[in-house]
């Protein structure tokens, strides 16, 4: 097993005022050969959205597009007419497919932050289509729980479908506490620590940090230890 630590001192990414964006991979104007995503994972940006912003309608295609709400809430419109309000603990999931026009705002009297993270899909050509989901807040604590997945193993799960093998899941973790994920062979994780900060097999990852965690020749559990109270989001996904 092989972990790689990126520290969120080292993200790239622009301050627009409305928008703070720090960026895991290259992305826009932030360009580093050397972080160009994991596997299908190819985006990873903490947002800081300033109340009454947001991202006016543009269009995409050909990717599977999850949000996750850190903090406050984003409002979603699109040209399908959907539109829907996702808070914090939250997940909502665009697929572009063949091409889809949004908007997201924080219409929100505080500060939103979010994780956008962007994972190529399977295939080209897919139906557009938008989906949210309230998640327990009950049910990640102690425990991964899957938000977006195009996993068989999580068929049967309430997890919100995207068109690609991988997978995004969540935990809430007490000071001292353990989660452990098992991580098949041929496969990577690509974790940060929305809040708190853990200890992943040993290597230290403070709030906002980024660990990519790469499989070896054999399945291996990747054991995640709570140093303080904290909330982790977890992407698995094939590398091989």
């Amino acid at each position: 097993m092989q972990i790689q630590t990126i520290p969120f001192s080292s993200l790239g990414g622009e301050n627009h005022g409305w928008l703070d964006a720090k960026h895991h991979f290259s992305f826009a104007n932030y360009y580093d050969p050397k972080r160009m995503g994991v596997g299908p994972l190819r985006v990873w940006n903490d947002d800081t959205i300033q109340p009454g912003t947001g991202f006016p309608f543009h269009s995409h295609q050909d990717m599977e597009i999850i949000t996750f709400v850190r903090e406050g809430a984003i409002t979603h419109e699109d040209n399908l007419g959907n539109k829907g309000r996702t808070e914090a603990g939250d997940v909502q999931v665009m697929s572009a497919g063949t091409g889809i026009t949004h908007s997201e705002f924080n219409l929100e009297d505080e500060i939103t932050r979010i994780f956008q993270i962007w994972i190529m899909p399977n295939e080209r050509g897919h139906t557009p289509r938008w989906d949210a989901r309230e998640f327990p807040k009950g049910q990640s604590t102690g425990n991964l729980v899957p938000l977006a997945s195009g996993r068989d193993v999580h068929k049967e799960t309430d997890a919100l479908l995207i068109h690609a093998d991988s997978a995004v899941l969540g935990a809430t973790i007490a000071e001292g506490a353990d989660v452990t994920h098992k991580l098949d062979a041929g496969r990577a994780l690509y974790i940060v620590a929305a809040k708190g900060a853990v200890t992943i097999n040993d290597e230290f990852v403070d709030t906002r940090d980024g660990v990519v965690v790469l499989a070896g020749d054999a399945d291996e559990d990747v054991v995640i230890h709570a140093d303080l109270d904290a909330e982790i989001v977890v992407v698995d996904v094939p590398v091989g």
